[in-house]
């Protein structure tokens, strides 16, 4: 899957030097500038997604994707740990699993 695959990528460039590698250089920038990268993108993908631009829409939603992970990252939180509370979630219904919160 993609998403893995981008996932490994961006756990290997935890220890990578910033100057070379852009994940590398946000890892190092610390958890806060990760998250901050994170809403910026999310905020570019919500002004497209109002225009009505799919193309557009559908390039910022990889960026927010790409993001969401290296902010995981960056907190130790894995992909796989992500998809696990989603299995967990399947076959909830989405009223129900907010009122458990």
């Amino acid at each position: 899957m993609t998403l893995e695959r981008l996932a490994a990528t961006i756990a290997a460039r935890k220890g990578a030097d910033p100057e070379t590698s852009w994940t590398a250089k946000l890892l190092a920038k610390g958890p806060e500038k990760c998250a901050e990268k994170f809403g910026e993108e999310a905020i570019e993908a919500i002004i497209e997604a109002v225009k009505g631009d799919r193309a557009r829409l559908t390039s910022e939603a990889a960026d927010v994707l790409y993001h969401l992970l290296v902010m995981l990252a960056s907190r130790d939180v894995t992909l796989a740990e992500v998809v696990a509370e989603l299995d967990r979630r399947d076959g909830t219904s989405g009223l129900t699993e907010k009122a458990q919160r």
